[in-house]
């Protein structure tokens, strides 16, 4: 457990507090102790799981730190040898990756899968977790429960059944135990340090198909909204339906469709640049496009997928998408890549299949990737894309489920962002029967102060635009925190209050989430 002299804070929102040395523990029990010796010196703490937390701030506390705790050394998957259909839960530490979960299911549980994210294979699971990240399959909160928390006075409490012990058959099974769920407390809080905490699995589907649809006419986003809407109320479309505009579209696509053009088919980069057009053009008709999946036997799937087209034909163009269809067009249209229109098509295929395995649960870099290729850093690993010159802000709106207002609010949105210069990338999800939230990206080059300050003011305007409909963000990036807590609140004064209770001398993490 070794300190670094000075943690390196610096990341994609452009803003930086500083972090003194930074300390990586391999145990609960190294926490407890760097905990107690903190409350000892007086000393501040802000923990990351393995800080890539793209967009929302990284490896930056909300506030000046001394101590920067790095839990990517936890790394176990602590009931390795336990995990089965019969027993579809991991209990994972911080430092599990996406990567590492899907590669140890590959290995010895081939019949499980999980709730993957959009994000890096070198993300953390319980990290984003906590931070209420949404993944394919739904809210990552969902997926998890019992936890191991050492509180900010260096104790060690277990919520759920785990509080029975590791031994008692419960513990792992059942999420909620008895008495008050203190669970919660630990979500986007820094009222404790979770150190392990169990994971749900998933079984792999028999069947799944994924489905693209692109709405016809712009102006009737509301009416495509209230139908996908309806469909996932009754469990017609059962995993997150994404709808996102033609900008989040084509930046999903754009350094798949270079990389073919230049490696498969010899292009120069602005043979590439020009001809990828064509292709981007092909890959994302219309200004909002929906990506959902369909899961089931083969008579269930054949009646879902007539349901959708039913429904939503008259609204969009329907298409359906399984790994097969793509490997056979591929192929196809690969063999004929002299010819333009079929280059194209190939071409956009060669970017959507990384992509496509997110919903079979395959964690993948291609979103990172595009990134990295924006900002002229192609080849980087993912896990240093905080060192490039991308910059990146979320601002993540909750909305309800009415397709008149999120549409609403969507074009008051893209105005600002037209008005300030800036494009905005949104994608719009609907993640549970009775909620949809948005992931909205401003893109802009860090090395560019006058950028930086632009993206910034955007994102206070757009921050605005939600509160004027009474309306909040879902997860905030750590340079808002101030925007997002209100002393004259109720709701955070009983968060400070828990402070108190949990962290006395307000040792973790300060201005994360809360007043103190």
């Amino acid at each position: 457990m070794r300190p670094a002299l000075q943690a390196e804070t610096s990341n994609l929102t452009g803003v930086a507090r500083a972090a003194g040395c930074v300390l990586y523990p391999r145990s609960t029990r190294q926490v407890r102790n760097i905990v107690r010796r903190a409350n000892r010196r007086g000393l501040t703490i802000y923990v990351v799981s393995t800080g890539l937390n793209y967009g929302y701030g990284g490896r930056s506390p909300p506030r000046d730190t001394d101590i920067l705790l790095d839990l990517s050394r936890m790394r176990r998957i602590l009931n390795a040898g336990a995990i089965s259909a019969a027993n579809p839960v991991a209990l994972i530490e911080p430092g599990v990756t996406q990567q590492d979960l899907y590669e140890h299911l590959q290995q010895h549980a081939p019949e499980l899968t999980f709730n993957v994210t959009g994000s890096a294979r070198a993300t953390s699971i319980l990290g984003n977790a906590l931070d209420r990240g949404v993944g394919y399959f739904g809210a990552r909160k969902e997926d998890v429960f019992g936890l191991e928390v050492v509180t900010g006075k260096g104790d060690v409490i277990y919520t759920g059944f785990r509080r029975l012990g590791e031994a008692s058959p419960l513990a792992h099974t059942h999420p909620y135990g008895l008495g008050p769920m203190l669970d919660g407390l630990f979500f986007q809080s820094n009222l404790g340090i979770v150190t392990s905490a169990c994971f749900r699995l998933l079984p792999r589907r028999p069947k799944a198909v994924a489905v693209s649809l692109a709405l016809r006419e712009a102006g009737r986003l509301d009416e495509f909204i209230d139908v996908l809407a309806a469909l996932k109320r009754e469990g017609i479309m059962d995993s997150v339906t994404h709808i996102a505009n033609r900008a989040r579209s084509q930046a999903s696509l754009e350094y798949g469709i270079h990389t073919y053009l230049q490696q498969e088919c010899g292009l120069a980069p602005d043979a590439a640049a020009r001809e990828s057009g064509r292709a981007l053009a092909m890959a994302t008709q219309g200004e909002w496009t929906s990506l959902g999946a369909l899961t089931g036997s083969g008579a269930g799937l054949r009646a879902a997928l007539a349901e959708v087209r039913q429904r939503i034909g008259h609204l969009a163009r329907v298409r359906v998408i399984t790994h097969q269809r793509l490997d056979l067009a591929y192929r196809v249209l690969h063999a004929l890549r002299m010819l333009p229109p079929a280059r194209a098509l190939a071409a956009a295929i060669a970017a959507i299949r990384p992509l496509h395995v997110l919903a079979l649960g395959q964690p993948t870099d291609a979103a990172v990737d595009n990134l990295l290729w924006k900002f002229g850093a192609s080849g980087r690993a993912a896990s240093e894309l905080d060192q490039t010159n991308c910059g990146l802000l979320f601002i993540n709106p909750a909305l309800p489920m009415d397709g008149a207002t999120v549409a609403r609010v969507m074009r008051r949105m893209e105005r600002w962002a037209k008005r300030k210069g800036l494009p905005l990338y949104i994608t719009i999800n609907i993640e549970s029967a009775t909620s949809l939230v948005a992931v909205i990206n401003v893109l802009f080059d860090r090395s560019a102060p006058q950028q930086v300050q632009q993206a910034h003011d955007l994102s206070g305007i757009l921050h605005r635009v939600l509160h004027k409909e009474k309306l909040e963000v879902y997860r905030a990036r750590a340079d808002m925190m101030a925007q997002v807590t209100s002393a004259a609140d109720p709701f955070w004064q009983a968060v400070r209050e828990l402070k108190h209770s949990l962290d006395p001398g307000r040792v973790l993490a300060p201005g994360r989430y809360n007043l103190d």
